[in-house]
């Protein structure tokens, strides 16, 4: 009987901790959202990116797409760093819940879409 009650208990804190958010995040949970700014830089539009993380658990090293990105303005490499056919975001640093929000000027609008993520949960 105790065994039973025991294991019970575990199933049900396992539920708890997993409706909290700390189970495993996933790519999925970082949300890309654009808009545009009304602005125009170099007669190219401005787009405003946020990017969210939408898990407990911090996502470090976030790659996004980037093949064939150009921006009319500059973008703080630290925020956003272009290379080859993948841009580094927040300069590999762990995003939490805070958004990571960048600018860049462009014809139409580009597909940021994340391609890769180290999650670390505590």
């Amino acid at each position: 009987m105790a065994e039973s009650s025991t294991k019970i208990l575990g199933v049900v804190l396992f539920l708890v901790l997993v409706s909290k958010g700390y189970g495993q995040c996933s790519l999925s949970d970082l949300s890309v959202k654009q808009s545009q700014t009304g602005v125009k830089v170099q007669q190219k539009e401005e787009w405003s990116v946020t990017i969210t993380n939408n898990c407990a658990c911090v996502q470090k090293n976030v790659l996004l797409n980037c093949y064939g990105f150009q921006s009319a303005e500059s973008i703080d490499p630290s925020v956003l760093r272009v290379s080859g056919s993948n841009c580094l975001l927040n300069n590999g640093q762990p995003i939490y819940k805070d958004a990571v929000s960048f600018k860049y000027a462009s014809d139409q609008q580009f597909p940021l879409n994340p391609v890769s993520s180290e999650i670390a949960c505590s």
